[in-house]
């Protein structure tokens, strides 16, 4: 039998495009698996925390207070042991930056200025919660040569929410300066006089501040009066745990 050729041609047409279109569906790619899906980032969970302190003297004003944040292997001094050069900055110019720089600092947060005797100041701390660990407080007594005070090595995960802790906290003598009480050599407004100096004159140690003489004590080269006399405690910190 014999069949008109244009039948075998459209078959044959039909064919090839019938082969063309189950190509174009088959795909070469073998990487059809699905995107990952990226897991959704997660905020720190936070706690908070007041620290309130008070000026307990009749006339020796703070520098700013310091707020540390540091390890808990770690503290800003130890007594009988001689004061790092940071803390040393501290306790002769009230100069608290370089404490960021020390050893298990994780944060460093600076009171707004001067707290005046029988004055009080608050400072917030915000910490991730696996940071938290210990805080020291500290401060210079700026009418003398080199008197500091506050607290190291707080231990924070001791406090639950709203707890207060309540500290009564020593002058401690940087032991790096004598403590002449000579003109010139104080940086607060009973001399003007110098701060930081790294030389150091005296028994290279911390220890509890001795506290000063003054003129009217009979020490006829100081600068100080009576009035700049101290006694223990010198300072008044409250840390609360507010979250």
């Amino acid at each position: 039998m014999n069949y008109p050729t244009d039948i075998f041609k459209r078959s044959a047409l039909a064919l090839v495009a019938f082969a063309t279109i189950g190509l174009a569906g088959c795909s070469d790619n073998d990487n059809d698996s699905p995107a990952p899906i990226e897991p959704p980032v997660v905020a720190p969970v936070m706690q908070d925390y007041s620290v309130t302190v008070t000026n307990l003297t009749a006339n020796q004003p703070m520098s700013p207070i310091a707020v540390v944040a540091h390890s808990n292997d770690s503290t800003l001094w130890s007594t009988g042991m001689p004061a790092s050069v940071a803390l040393e900055t501290l306790a002769e110019s009230g100069d608290s930056s370089g404490l960021v720089d020390e050893t298990g600092v994780n944060e460093l947060l600076s009171g707004a200025g001067i707290l005046v005797p029988g004055g009080s100041e608050t400072i917030s701390v915000s910490l991730e919660q696996d940071s938290v660990a210990s805080l020291s407080v500290v401060t210079m007594l700026v009418n003398t040569n080199d008197a500091f005070a506050g607290t190291t090595g707080f231990n924070l995960a001791a406090l639950a929410v709203d707890q207060t802790a309540a500290l009564r906290v020593i002058a401690y003598d940087a032991g790096t300066e004598a403590n002449s009480e000579a003109k010139g050599t104080i940086p607060g407004p009973a001399d003007g006089g110098e701060g930081f100096n790294a030389a150091r004159d005296d028994n290279d140690k911390v220890h509890a501040h001795p506290g000063v003489i003054s003129m009217d004590d009979g020490l006829m080269d100081s600068v100080l009066s009576v009035s700049h006399r101290f006694d223990n405690p010198v300072l008044l910190i409250k840390v609360t745990r507010t979250k």
